[in-house]
């Protein structure tokens, strides 16, 4: 599997990756939209097939993952991804990557975290928030969580 920056010829397959993850371009975090298709993306893949898509916000020194879809888990796509993001991040000088998942997502916080990125903050409410940006966010999440809050990770790059 190899990782390389996304090209405009990349376009078919991000968006078709987009839509299946978050059911369109638009992902939202922190009461901010992003057309995910309009941001710099890494690639990963395998077999000249695209087994995986991370957007980034690279801004004020900071890197923050917008997106990571891994259609296929456990095979070690996501950490290529986030090893990659972590390499422009410091490329770039940033001082932290960071990131933003929902309080459903328990598989993401135990992947984030045994890659060293800490929960630096929970803000309650903000999923509800984000639904007057995005209607479609559903209201009941993965293992059938009620699905409300975000969660805030980072990885430091400055110590």
């Amino acid at each position: 599997m190899k990782v390389r920056a996304a090209t405009d010829a990349d376009g078919a397959a991000i968006s078709q990756l987009l839509t299946a993850a978050w059911g369109g371009h638009i992902a939202v975090a922190h009461g901010v939209a992003y057309d995910a298709t309009t941001l710099p993306a890494l690639i990963a893949e395998q077999d000249d097939q695209v087994v995986g898509l991370l957007t980034y916000n690279l801004e004020n020194d900071e890197l923050e993952v917008v997106t990571i879809d891994v259609p296929v888990p456990h095979l070690g796509v996501g950490t290529a991804l986030l090893a990659a993001a972590t390499e422009v991040a410091r490329e770039a000088m940033a001082r932290r990557l960071w990131l933003i998942t929902t309080n459903d997502n328990v598989d993401a916080l135990r992947f984030y975290q045994r890659r060293g990125l800490r929960i630096v903050a929970v803000t309650p409410g903000a999923v509800d928030h984000s639904r007057t940006l995005k209607p479609t966010i559903p209201t009941v999440g993965a293992y059938n969580i009620p699905l409300h809050d975000e969660i805030t990770l980072e990885l430091r790059l400055d110590t």
